[in-house]
Formats: C-alpha cells, sequence, structure tokens
C-alpha cells in the first residue's frame, strides 16, 4: 500500500456494515439528491473516484455511456462487480496516481473520499489531468466548518479551530488520520489547479442523531432539498460538494 494512502477497505465490508447495518438512509438520499442536481445529464466517459461498490452508481448509469468505477479496496470493486456486472468497468489504484489517461473522462464525481486524504492538492491535480476540458467533476468535501463543530470549539470541547483554513487530522476518529477541511482552504485549491467553481451545495445539512429521533426520515429529506441550495453560501454543512468545470482550451 503506498504511504500516500489513508484507508485501505480491502477485506471490508463497507456495504453491509457502514451502509446497511447503520442509520445513514438520511445520508445516503442527501447525497443522490444532491448528484442528481449537479452530474451533466449526458456524458460519454464517467469514473466514479473511490465509487467503491458503487453505491451510487444507480445514479450516473444512465447518464454516461461508459462507466468506471475507481477504488484502491480490490474488495470493494470486486462487489461492485457482481452487483452491476457489464454496465461498469472497474479500475484499482492509488488517487494520488490515477489509471487514467490526460483528458480522457467527460466527467468524474469523488464522494465521501476526501476524508482519507492526506494530500487533497495532489489528488485534485489528478482529477484535473484526466479530466477532459469542458468536463464537469463533483466532487464532496468533509467540512471542518460546521456549526456543530463550531459549537465545540467555543466551550473549549475541541482544540481544532473551525475557523482558520489548517486541515483538520481527527486522529481519534482513525489511527491513520481523517481530514476534514475548510471550505475555504479547497476553494483556493479548486482555483490554483485550474477549475472553476460552477455551483456549490450544502449537504447533509441534518445529519444528527437527535434530529433523526425527532423527524422521521422522509421529513428530513424534504428538509434537506431545500436546504442544499438555500445554505450553500454559509458552507456549515457536514458535506459541501462542488460542481466543477475543466475550462475549454
Amino acid at each position: 500500500m503506498s504511504e500516500k494512502v489513508i484507508s485501505d477497505y480491502n477485506g471490508y465490508d463497507y456495504k453491509k456494515i457502514f451502509w446497511e447495518d447503520a442509520d445513514r438512509e438520511y445520508e445516503d438520499q442527501a447525497d443522490r439528491m444532491a448528484i442528481r442536481k449537479l452530474l451533466p445529464k449526458r456524458m460519454a466517459k464517467f469514473a466514479d473516484i473511490g465509487g467503491g461498490y458503487g453505491r451510487l452508481a444507480n445514479e450516473y448509469l444512465k447518464r454516461a455511456h461508459k462507466v468506471i468505477i475507481f477504488d484502491y479496496s480490490k474488495t470493494e470493486l470486486e462487489q461492485a462487480k457482481e452487483i452491476y456486472g457489464d454496465k461498469i468497468e472497474t479500475r484499482a489504484g492509488d488517487i494520488y496516481e490515477l489509471p487514467f489517461k490526460d483528458d480522457e473522462l467527460d466527467g468524474l464525481m469523488m464522494v465521501r473520499v476526501t476524508h482519507h486524504l492526506k494530500y487533497m492538492d495532489k489528488a485534485i491535480a489528478e482529477l484535473y489531468r484526466v479530466l477532459k476540458p469542458g468536463g464537469v467533476a463533483v466532487i464532496e468535501v468533509a467540512n471542518k466548518r460546521t456549526l456543530p463543530k463550531i459549537a465545540r470549539f467555543m466551550v473549549g470541547k475541541s482544540k481544532v479551530n473551525p475557523f482558520d483554513k489548517k486541515v483538520a487530522n481527527y486522529k481519534e476518529i482513525s489511527k491513520d488520520g481523517f481530514y476534514n477541511y475548510h471550505p475555504k482552504y479547497v476553494e483556493e485549491i479548486f482555483g490554483k489547479t485550474g477549475f472553476k467553481i460552477e455551483k456549490v451545495l450544502s449537504v447533509s445539512n441534518f445529519r444528527s442523531r437527535g434530529l433523526k429521533k425527532l423527524f422521521k426520515t422522509n421529513n428530513l429529506v424534504k428538509m434537506e432539498d431545500k436546504a442544499q441550495s438555500v445554505l450553500a453560501p454559509i458552507r456549515f454543512a457536514p458535506s459541501i460538494y462542488y460542481k466543477l468545470r475543466k475550462p475549454e482550451e
């Protein structure tokens, strides 16, 4: 395993343990809602970067002529093949050295990956490299500036300052590192890389055990639909989604 790779999901049943056995239906629906709003409706060649077992594949299979799921975990990719068969192609490798040619993809997305990235700038540069000029990238970023994190910092329960642009590394969550990013930090990386930000969404705005108990999932999802655009300017949600475009040459 590359020393730059943060999490190795080989041998881990991410589908069952993290999604099916846990109360994450709301988060799943929030992700899907954002993807439907941001992904182009027609793409020739598309890649789901860090797509694992293809949890979100039904959101892009009908939008792309050719679909590739990329992941470091061969276990996850084998599950994806079992589920989707010839509808997808799989490629394994290191996100910092993607197995794609320059300008190969018309579109790509990367969801629930950034919290594993120690070198965000290098990963974003690779995404830019493999995307065609005019192509669209939908990228989800784990946000360090959420309201709960601000509250914990203000009352002295956390030493992580959610207001500065320093990358937050929560080692108590994962021994290998668990990274959250300030929106301005990642937006600066997008700009330096060359990406143009076309749209931003605030996602999983109501990710809370208390709210899940108080409201049913269907009600949270309805609230989420409106909140994604309305709350986007303040960038306070756990997940910030970006629609990025690589400029035409």
